[in-house]
């Protein structure tokens, strides 16, 4: 069984406007129409979309969705999580095709975030062109990007998506945010599909979060891509979550700034890409090598003062 990449995420939401001007004027993403009505599709690259927002009451990432390589592994991954006590459900025919995918299940993680396997995609029939001329977004046979979620129970996470599901370990470190020794750190696993991306999925050991998300990753094609939504988060009073920085472990240059449902989404160049087939699990201990200050450090240091 291989789990081929992350390929698309579900977002509910009681703000579709201001999800489409974030996506289209912000973030770059093409509008595409969605086949069925109170959602909308936006896409970064070929695929129908990667990106479905959903209106409904609360605001909530409600799945992720891992693209498995056959049918037959889907059957496998979803018999042994129904053996493991994880309940199921396979999504209908319809709700398959609205995706763009063969056959789907949704089960939920520990810590009670949604997440949708997947086999079969597909491909739309006019380019991907960005509304505002963001060159392109790094996907392919890497996918989406990454999710990250909060795992309060970090063990019974950790066995959940290595051991159960199939993830791989690539940096298993314990985060010190703050520069006084007596900091514990906070333990989070950084975990890779079968692909080069770094990880298509992470998770720390922090309380839950209301929106279901810490954050979403978008990786573009160019640096200056990246300096242009920045300036674009500035002019459209998108808050900013940490400024422009350089993580350690996979070398993305980044920032972060609140998405209209309140959780992250990162905006990153130059990933490191790894083989998946023979890579060895690291460990830091502090998340960037320069840069990414946090909001509620900037907070901090004003409060000091």
């Amino acid at each position: 069984m291989s789990i081929e990449c992350l390929g698309y995420v579900i977002i509910r939401t009681e703000k579709p406007d201001e999800w489409d001007r974030y996506m289209c004027d912000v973030v770059g993403a093409m509008r595409a129409e969605a086949p069925d009505a109170g959602a909308a599709h936006y896409r970064v690259d070929e695929r129908p979309f990667r990106f479905r927002i959903v209106k409904g009451e609360g605001e909530r990432l409600i799945a992720s969705g891992y693209r498995i390589d056959t049918r037959e592994s889907l059957d496998i991954l979803a018999e042994r999580l129904i053996a493991a006590g994880h309940p199921i459900s396979w999504g209908s025919d319809a709700d398959a095709e609205l995706r763009g995918v063969s056959a789907f299940f949704s089960v939920a993680d520990p810590a009670e975030h949604g997440l949708e396997f997947y086999c079969g995609d597909s491909v739309a029939e006019t380019d991907f062109v960005s509304p505002i001329g963001v060159k392109g977004f790094v996907t392919g046979e890497l996918g989406l990007g990454h999710a990250v979620f909060a795992a309060p129970d970090f063990e019974t996470s950790y066995k959940f998506y290595h051991d159960l599901i199939g993830f791989h370990a690539t940096d298993l470190p314990r985060f010190r945010f703050l520069d006084t020794p007596d900091d514990p750190g906070i333990p989070f696993a950084f975990l890779h599909a079968d692909n080069g991306r770094h990880h298509s999925i992470a998770f720390g050991q922090v309380w839950s979060m209301p929106a279901g998300c810490i954050h979403l990753m978008l990786e573009m094609t160019s640096l200056e891509d990246v300096k242009d939504c920045y300036a674009r988060m500035e002019k459209y009073g998108v808050e900013e979550s940490a400024s422009i920085g350089k993580h350690t472990n996979d070398k993305v240059t980044s920032f972060y700034m609140k998405t209209p449902s309140g959780f992250d989404l990162e905006i990153g160049f130059d990933g490191l890409v790894i083989d998946p087939a023979n890579w060895k699990p690291t460990a830091h201990d502090i998340p960037s090598e320069w840069g990414h200050e946090w909001a509620w450090q900037k907070a901090m240091a004003q409060n000091a003062d």
